[in-house]
This record gives structure tokens, sequence and C-alpha cells, in this order.
């Protein structure tokens, strides 16, 4: 009989597990088990085993969220590289009509020598033409200074934008290094996680989904417990609303590294698309709506808020209430429902801060299966 199927070690190895996870959800220290070479020895057990999938995911999705925001400063990096286009464009079209003046400013008065204008008006065949020839001259004593000083501006305005756009395009050669890095590290990552689980039967994996649950289990009754979620029933705003109903919409869509939408979804991808829908316009990875966004305490969480997990902000759900989030999980799983702990809580950010609570609220009904357990496994690429 296997070391997993023994007699009470089930039970004996879900309860540590359990007290790791409880452990995190609330903020404390946990023991870390150094990952072995091989990823399947056989003296490893169901604990170990799991915490090595879990830190592989989680590694799997820090590098989304810098491959998420690679691509967003990338294609703000190219907006501003379009805009610095069109300005030089307009530049050197206006440089090339100042030039052009001077040059018929400068032909007008070699032509007319140093003839007085009146005598050039009597000499003139045409008396209209001389006229415009004598507006001419009159405008090119006046405006001479003026027009060098502004051949003289173009120049200089040209030149510090040709900075600007070389600035821009060496900005977006290191940004897609940077999203290229990233793409390749979460790959990586998410082979070993294949590689683990094709060394295991049918029933090991099914151990340790179990063993997974359980664990859930016990830290999110260990985090109600704490009080810190507070017993006050709460309702969305508006917007709000708006948001729950979008992430409502798409419980059951997969999970995909790298997607916003409309068919798949990464975390910070479902949750700024949410908003979006809600009429508020929120960063895209959850790193910087953590960083961006009004923090609010977990005791006055509301439905519609971001509740924002691991220490580096590298995951985020949003709170539906009764201590339950809709989530983009990870990669092979799909948009569900999760209780709060489900991942170590951060903290939580409120997109419309300051906007009043509906007065009347009644929660969506879940459809069935949107808390089924989310499967170990990989995922379509991106």
């Amino acid at each position: 009989m296997s070391a997993a199927r023994r007699p009470g070690g089930w039970v004996r190895r879900a309860l540590v597990c359990g007290t790791l996870l409880a452990a995190a959800a609330l903020g404390m220290p946990a023991h870390a088990y150094a990952a072995p070479d091989d990823p399947v020895p056989n003296e490893q057990t169901l604990v170990v085993l799991l915490e090595r999938l879990q830190d592989l995911y989680l590694k799997a999705e820090q590098a989304t969220e810098t491959y998420d925001q690679a691509k967003v400063e990338l294609e703000e990096n190219q907006s501003k590289a379009d805009r610095l286009d069109r300005q030089l464009a307009e530049e050197r079209t206006a440089l090339s009509d100042a030039r052009a003046l001077a040059g018929q400013l400068a032909r007008e008065q070699y032509k007319s020598g140093g003839v007085s204008p009146y005598l050039n008006l009597l000499l003139s065949s045409d008396p209209q033409d001389a006229f415009a020839q004598g507006h001419m001259l009159d405008r090119a004593a006046g405006s001479q200074a003026e027009l060098v000083a502004q051949l003289e501006n173009g120049e200089k305005r040209i030149s510090a934008l040709n900075r600007a756009q070389q600035h821009a395009l060496d900005g977006s050669e290191q940004l897609e290094k940077k999203q290229r890095e990233a793409k390749e590290e979460i790959e990586r990552q998410l082979s070993d996680v294949e590689r683990i689980l094709a060394g295991l039967t049918g029933t090991q994996i099914e151990d340790l989904q179990r063993l997974e649950e359980q664990g859930i289990d016990q830290a999110q009754a260990a985090f109600l417990r704490s009080g810190k979620l507070g017993s006050l029933t709460l309702a969305p705003s508006l917007a709000g609303n708006r948001a729950l109903s979008f992430a409502y919409a798409q419980l059951g869509k997969p999970y995909v590294w790298g997607a916003e939408g409309p068919k798949a979804y990464d975390c910070s991808g479902l949750t700024s698309r949410a908003w979006e829908h809600g009429g508020t316009v929120i960063p895209r990875t959850s790193q910087e709506q953590w960083k961006q966004l009004p923090h609010v305490p977990l005791n006055l969480l509301r439905p519609g808020d971001l509740v924002v997990y691991f220490p580096g902000a590298t995951h985020v759900a949003i709170y539906i209430g009764n201590g339950r989030v809709i989530q983009a999980p990870r990669p092979g799983g799909v948009v569900k429902i999760s209780p709060i702990a489900a991942n170590p809580i951060l903290g939580a950010v409120r997109p419309d801060s300051g906007a009043p609570s509906m007065k009347r609220y009644t929660s969506p009904v879940a459809p069935k299966g949107a808390t089924a357990p989310t499967p170990l496994g990989g995922a379509p690429r991106s």
C-alpha cells in the first residue's frame, strides 16, 4: 500500500496542508519546502508535491502579470511613437513651407535690386504685379528676422522630435524583449507543471485535488473565524453592480494567460474588463490595480470590490459577497466562484471609492458548476 493511500495518512496530510493555506490566508508565515531536482521522487509526500505545483502556478502568474504590464506599456509606447511621427510630418511640412517662402522673398529682392517701388511701378507693364511685388518686399523687410527665427526653431523642434522618436523606438524594443522573456518564463513554469503531472497516476492527481480543496476549506474557515471580513452586509454601487453582472456572465470561460476577453481571461483581464463594463477604466494588471486604486479595509468589503492576493499583488478577484469571489484562477481552470481565502489575501481595492451603495440589491444566482474545483493541469497558450 502506498504512502498516499495508507489509513490515516490522507487525513494527516490534508490537515497539514490546510494549516499551511490557512496561515497564508491570514498573513502568517508558513514552512517553505525546497523543490527537489526530481519533480516526482518516490518518497515525496503529497503535501510537498502540492506545494511544488502551487509554487509553479504562482511563478507562472507572476510572469503573466509582467507580460501583461509589458503589453500595456508597449501599446502606450507605440501610440507615443505614432503621435511623434505625425508631429514630425507636420513640422517638416511647416519647415518646407517656410523655406519656400524664404526662397521666394530672396528672389523677389534680387529681381527688384535697389529700384524705388515708385519707379518700379512706373516701369512695370502690369501695375497690379508691381503692387504685389512691393507688398512682398515690405513684408520681407518687416518679417525677415521672424522668418529666420521660424526656420531655426523648426530645425530645433525636428531635432528634438527625432530624439524623442528614437527614444520611443528604443523603449519599444526593450518592452518587446521584456514581454518575450515573460512569455518564455510562463511557458517554462507551465511545462514543469505538465511534466510533474505526467508522472502521476489519475488516482494521485485526484488525491492532490482533494488535498488542495480541503486546504482551501480550512483556510476559509480560519479566515472567517479571524473576524477580518466583518459581519456587515453591504450592497454594491451601481457601477459595481454592472461590473458584477459582467463577471457572472463570464463564468465557465477558460483561463488563458494574457487574455482579456471576450472568450478567455487571466485574473486581471477579467477584473479590468468587468469594471470597464461598469463604466470605470482601471489598470490592466493586478499589481497596478493594487498600486493605483483606493484601498478598502476587508471588514468594509462590498460586492464589486477587488480582492488582491499574494505579497507581490500577482492575483486578483472580484468580491461578490458572503465571503466569496469570482476569479479566473489559473491555467487549466475556468472563471469560477471561489472562497475569498482560496489564496493568501494581500488586501482589497475599490475602483469607485466614494460612490454610494445601492439601496436595494439581490445577488445573482450562481449557475450550476460555478464552484467546481479548479483542476490541476496546463492550459491553452495565449
